[in-house]
């Protein structure tokens, strides 16, 4: 039997983000689509939580934000095997997404797009026996036992920026990652 996630945002939060890729549309790119961004900001996470997990920093270096590479450093040092593990997201782990905050900024001239995504993923393991802010997807209740099913949702938020100012080069580059319950 397949699971199915389901992650509704609050209909404010959709409402105000569909506002702000209307403006981007309108007014900083005709070619923004919404679906192809998530793709590709599916695919970010992908390749960057595997880096992240193998700590490959150095080749983080272009598509994450220097000022949270030394964060980053820091906090996957100390990560035990188990966490590394839950820190990397497969594609097909990803059960859902969504822009979760949408905002653009004017800063002396220059512009720029923040796109904050949720991914909800699911790993098949058993992060810690006694850590159980992880969400269990179901719960096997056999007799008088109760048996936890070792698979885990677990929510990451990435945000994307891009500067659109006229003569930059149109990156998008990530300038925040939190993986819940992992990398906090």
């Amino acid at each position: 039997m397949e699971k199915v996630v389901v992650g509704v945002p609050k209909p404010f939060i959709r409402l105000r983000a569909e506002i702000f890729f209307f403006l981007i549309r309108s007014f900083l790119d005709q070619d923004f689509n919404l679906k192809e961004f998530s793709e590709g900001a599916r695919q970010a996470i992908s390749f960057v939580s595997r880096l992240l997990s193998q700590r490959k920093f150095d080749e983080l270096e272009n598509l994450v934000a220097k000022e949270i590479l030394t964060d980053l450093k820091e906090k996957c040092s100390v990560l035990s095997d188990n966490y590394r593990k839950a820190l990397l997201v497969e594609s097909d782990e990803i059960k859902g997404l969504s822009p979760w905050n949408v905002n653009v900024q004017y800063d002396n001239g220059r512009k720029f797009v923040n796109i904050l995504m949720y991914f909800w993923y699911v790993k098949d393991m058993d992060l810690l026996a006694e850590d159980t802010s992880a969400v269990p997807l179901f719960q096997v209740v056999y007799g008088n036992h109760n048996i936890m099913d070792t698979q885990r949702i677990l929510i990451a938020t990435y945000e994307f920026t891009r500067e659109f100012t006229q003569g930059v080069k149109p990156d998008w580059i990530i300038t925040h990652i939190q993986h819940s319950k992992v990398l906090e």
